[in-house]
């Protein structure tokens, strides 16, 4: 009679491990299914087919005998990560998926020692990523330009040299008001050197001064940039600008002084030069007109100083026409120069020169 109990205790352990293994078998028969029919089949069909094959693993991994299996941990990565991406509808739902997967992905990394299943867990991770891209996306178009932003900062946090994913979540931060976060990102991608960094430097200075009004990370921007892109004239002139406006006009002067000794023949540095007294002489003139008419005696004080200024700037400009003779914005400085100096004969050459540049 003993005999016989032992005999059925050990039936009974034998079904129930081949009832384990089969709960394995019927997950890979689901994953399967699904691989063959998913074009064919609606949304709705290929959760149901792929949630089924998810509840066979759930009842494989938590027996002793498959637990520690690397395959059914493999097949519940590659079906939730499946159902992650393909649920667009019930977002709660894609990224519930997305955290079994990954909690799958990490333990079939574990058991797989020979490397029998790495194929499934690559596809498993491709599918997480483009699961949460597809979401940023979404939210993007839907113009939740914040939740984009967070979700496109998840992606870089798990891949962090992903340039295009920095620029999405640079582009969002901006449309969302982070603009932080927007030059954050666009730096990002600069340092990894991604596409299109030089505009992307040009824009994370437009920010702070534009957005932030931040004149002194512009300039430690710009100097980031110059180190990247050595005497680049659109950030020596934007750095030129933001000296004028913040009247440090000896410290811009010094460094388009140091451009012009290295390379005399860039007619860029000389107009910048020229506008650095020119600009000058706009600002004496805003305060020239603010001035009370009869206080005579200051508004001509203001008037010598201005002329002063304007006639400063004009050997600068000139250098610079005649480096490059065909640049539109240092003759339109020439005209306005010599307009102010009621200087007809070269104000009616000058202008005849920019309407025939203006005309092709």
């Amino acid at each position: 009679m003993k005999k016989l109990i032992l005999s059925v205790g050990i039936l009974s352990l034998s079904v129930f491990a081949y009832a384990q293994k089969s709960e394995v078998a019927e997950a890979k028969k689901a994953w399967d299914l699904f691989q063959a029919m998913n074009q064919a089949q609606n949304l709705k069909k290929n959760l149901e087919n792929l949630n089924k094959g998810i509840a066979h693993t759930d009842l494989a991994i938590a027996h002793e005998k498959t637990k520690n299996s690397v395959e059914p941990w493999a097949l519940r990565a590659s079906m939730a990560s499946a159902v992650a991406l393909l649920d667009t509808i019930n977002t709660s739902n894609s990224i519930a998926k997305q955290k079994i997967a990954e909690e799958a992905i990490v333990k079939a990394t574990e058991l797989d020692k020979k490397g029998e299943q790495k194929d499934n867990i690559a596809n498993a991770k491709i599918n997480i990523a483009n699961a949460i891209q597809t979401r940023a996306i979404k939210a993007y178009e839907k113009k939740d330009f914040a939740t984009a932003f967070k979700i496109f900062t998840e992606i870089t946090e798990k891949n962090p040299t992903d340039t295009g994913m920095y620029l999405n979540a640079g582009v969002s931060a901006k449309q969302a008001g982070n603009y932080a976060g927007a030059v954050k990102n666009f730096k990002k991608v600069v340092s990894l050197n991604g596409a299109d960094s030089k505009n992307l430097m040009l824009e994370t200075v437009n920010i702070e001064l534009v957005n932030l009004k931040d004149t002194t990370a512009a300039l430690a921007s710009i100097d980031e940039a110059l180190k990247k892109f050595p005497d680049d004239p659109d950030f020596v002139g934007t750095q030129t600008d933001i000296y004028i406006v913040r009247g440090e006009i000896e410290k811009s002067q010094a460094s388009l002084n140091k451009l012009i000794a290295k390379d005399p023949n860039k007619a860029i540095y000389q107009f910048l030069l020229g506008e650095t007294y020119y600009k000058q002489a706009l600002n004496v003139q805003t305060e020239r007109v603010k001035l009370d008419t009869k206080k005579v005696k200051e508004y001509n004080a203001l008037t010598a100083k201005m002329t002063a200024l304007i006639d400063k700037s004009l050997p600068y400009y000139k250098k610079s026409q005649e480096l490059d003779p065909k640049a539109i914005h240092t003759l339109e400085a020439l005209k306005q120069v010599y307009g102010f100096k009621n200087d007809t004969k070269n104000y009616e050459e000058t202008k005849k020169l920019l309407d025939a540049l203006q005309k092709k």
